[in-house]
């Protein structure tokens, strides 16, 4: 899609809280609705009609990579969510993986698609794809990814540490089936995605180590994600890159080597300091600090609407192209509904809210991709 869509989003003051699971869950069959891709898609509907975004959102749920990836290797259902390698996957597994990748896809995931399908052909919503980010998921295969990834840095070689050998097999793998998803999230008519890599940060990579000289981050977390990136490419779809792990500058700058259309960091950044190393052909998103949107201890109401107007003042100063939002999703958390909700409206509410008549013009600006239906005929 033209960038400009997205510079015009920035520049017409839009705010878009990630609140998909907070409406999901004012169903009482929600759970149904998790494998249910007309209903998902019409509770994505809702969630942007509600707070005024042309972005149709999903649902932020980075487990359904990790759940197909297991799935192909015969890890049991139940054991999928604390599963760990303890071992680098066999060339046996390497290829067992390769052959499933053209297998029917999970109930979870064929919703995802379905949802996204649905928005596509129902409504005039920029339907917006999801996945997590490969080194990500391969964090959450591995233990620990931490050590090997320190060896990694300092110059030793996965053919002979097989803790080494085991993250870099994991992140092929991961890869692998995150672009099986990529893919199909395109060709189910998805126009950006959303690539989540919260782990991409200096709990994992030592900035030390990329200060003397190291190319680590560039090979576990670059390297995968240009892969995506040039998948993205060649279908025309936008990129909206995430993460909201602690970041150095030169990680910030790293990221905007994908050319993100949108890139959304977490709460602890100062967006308007970020803004000088992020090009102006990408537009800042977030972040509003809504993981402590269910307590009025942690953030009352007031608080939220003053972090809204404060920061968005702070982002009109820079110049730069911003689009006030959530530093995550906003997940509803049982007994703290309406609060969280309420917050969710006020971050809007209090910068003027999304106004009608502009984000109709934007919506009949908005050129139309087609690239979905392109692939599937």
């Amino acid at each position: 899609m033209d960038r400009k869509f997205y510079l015009d989003l920035a520049a017409s003051g839009l705010c878009i809280p990630i609140a998909t699971d907070l409406v999901l869950h004012e169903h009482a069959d929600h759970n149904r609705i998790l494998t249910d891709g007309t209903r998902l898609g019409a509770v994505i509907k809702e969630t942007a009609e509600r707070f005024g975004s042309p972005l149709a959102f999903p649902l932020m749920d980075l487990s359904l990579e990790k759940t197909a990836l297991l799935s192909m290797l015969g890890v049991p259902a139940d054991q999928i969510g604390t599963y760990h390698m303890t071992a680098p996957p066999t060339d046996r597994q390497m290829r067992q993986v390769r052959r499933r990748l053209g297998g029917a896809y999970d109930p979870r995931l064929s919703a995802q698609l379905d949802a996204i399908t649905w928005i596509s052909s129902n409504t005039s919503l920029v339907p917006v794809g999801i996945t997590i980010g490969p080194f990500s998921l391969m964090t959450k295969l591995v233990a620990d990814p931490i050590t090997p990834l320190y060896l990694a840095a300092s110059g030793a070689l996965g053919a002979y540490d097989p803790e080494l050998q085991m993250i870099e097999r994991c992140l092929e793998l991961a890869t692998q089936v995150i672009l099986r998803s990529l893919n199909a999230q395109i060709l189910a008519g998805a126009e950006m995605v959303f690539v989540a890599e919260p782990a991409a940060n200096v709990a994992y990579i030592s900035p030390n180590q990329i200060e003397a000289g190291s190319d680590v981050f560039d090979r576990f977390v670059m390297k995968c994600n240009q892969r995506l990136r040039s998948t993205m490419r060649a279908w025309d779809v936008d990129l909206l890159f995430h993460c909201c792990g602690e970041v150095t500058p030169y990680m910030i700058r790293k990221f905007c080597e994908l050319d993100p259309a949108m890139l959304s960091l977490g709460s602890g950044r100062k967006l308007w300091e970020d803004a000088q190393v992020v090009p102006q052909s990408t537009v800042l998103y977030g972040n509003l600090p809504s993981k402590r949107f269910y307590s009025d201890d942690l953030m009352p109401l007031a608080e939220v609407r003053q972090a809204a107007r404060d920061l968005k003042g702070r982002m009109a100063e820079t110049g730069h192209p911003f689009i006030l939002g959530s530093e995550c999703d906003i997940l509803c958390v049982p007994g703290h509904e309406d609060t969280i909700m309420a917050k969710a409206a006020g971050m809007v509410q209090a910068v003027g809210g999304n106004d009608e008549e502009a984000m109709a013009l934007l919506a009949c600006a908005r050129p139309g991709c087609g690239h979905g239906q392109a692939a599937a005929s």
